[in-house]
C-alpha cells in the first residue's frame, strides 16, 4: 500500500455527489455510506481531513433566482443552509462508523454546529478528527469552491482535492468531444490561459496566490480518494 503524500488536506465535495441520480433523492444512503467509508480509510492513514461540502443537491443559490424567482442574496443564504444539512448527514454517517467528526459553521448556529474558529479547527485536525466546514464563507456571492480555497489557506492545507464526476481537467468537454485531452499536470497560468474551468475565478485566484495545489479527480470510482491522497496522477489532474 502506498503511503499518503499529503499530511493535511481539504476535500471539496459537490452536494450533487450525494444525490441519487435515479430517484432524485437529495441524500442517497448508499452514496453517503461509500463516501464516508473512503474518508475513514484516509483518516486512518493518518491524514488530517477538512471537508467542504456544497448544497446543490438541495438548493443552488445562484440559479435559484432564475428558476424559483428568489433574490440572489436570499438564494445564497438558502444554499448555505443546504450545506449545513449535508454536513450534518456526513458527520452522522462518519460518527456511526467510528470516525470522530466536528462540524464548524461560518454562520453561528450553536445547537447544530461549532462556530468556525481557526485555532479550534486546527486543534481538531491535530487530534485526528475530521472537520466539516459548512455554511460557505458566511457571506452571499461566494461559492463553496471559494470556501474550500479560503479554509485550505487558513488551515495551511497541503492540497485541495476536488471530487467530481469526471476524470480530471480536459482540454475540452469530454462529453462533447471524446478525443479531448486529459491533463495529468497543468500550471495555474496555463489553466488560466486555456480558460479551463477548474474552480470559479475567486477560488482559483486564492489557490494561486497562496500556492495551494488542486487535484481534480473522479470520486465515483471506488478507491480514488486514497489514490489522490497518495499523489497518483493517473486518476486525475494536478493544478499547481
Amino acid at each position: 500500500m502506498q503511503l499518503p503524500k499529503y499530511k493535511r488536506i481539504v476535500i471539496k465535495l459537490s452536494g450533487e455527489m450525494l444525490r441519487n441520480p435515479q430517484t432524485g433523492d437529495p441524500i442517497d444512503t448508499v452514496l453517503l455510506q461509500r463516501m464516508c467509508e473512503e474518508l475513514k480509510e484516509v483518516s486512518r492513514a493518518g491524514v488530517q481531513i477538512g471537508v467542504v461540502v456544497g448544497g446543490g443537491n438541495i438548493f443552488r443559490g445562484h440559479p435559484g433566482r432564475h428558476e424559483q424567482g428568489v433574490d440572489r442574496t436570499t438564494g445564497d443564504f438558502m444554499g448555505m443552509l443546504a450545506t449545513v444539512i449535508n454536513g450534518m448527514a456526513i458527520m452522522d454517517c462518519l460518527e456511526k462508523i467510528g470516525v470522530t467528526t466536528r462540524v464548524q459553521s461560518a454562520i453561528p448556529m450553536d445547537q447544530l454546529a461549532e462556530q468556525f474558529i481557526l485555532r479550534k479547527a486546527v486543534r481538531h485536525l491535530e487530534k485526528g478528527r475530521v472537520v466539516i466546514f459548512v455554511a460557505g464563507t458566511g457571506n452571499p456571492y461566494f461559492s463553496t469552491d471559494t470556501t474550500a480555497a479560503l479554509r485550505a489557506s487558513e488551515i495551511e492545507a497541503d492540497i485541495i482535492l476536488k471530487a467530481t464526476k469526471v476524470d480530471g481537467v480536459f482540454s475540452e468537454d469530454p462529453h462533447k468531444n471524446p478525443y479531448a485531452q486529459r491533463y495529468e499536470h497543468i500550471s495555474f497560468i496555463d489553466a488560466l490561459k486555456n480558460r479551463l474551468k477548474v474552480m470559479d475565478s475567486t477560488a482559483f485566484s486564492l489557490c494561486m496566490d497562496n500556492n495551494i495545489p488542486i487535484m481534480v479527480f473522479n470520486a465515483y470510482t471506488p478507491g480514488n480518494l486514497m489514490r489522490a491522497v497518495c499523489g497518483d496522477l493517473s486518476i486525475g489532474t494536478l493544478v499547481s
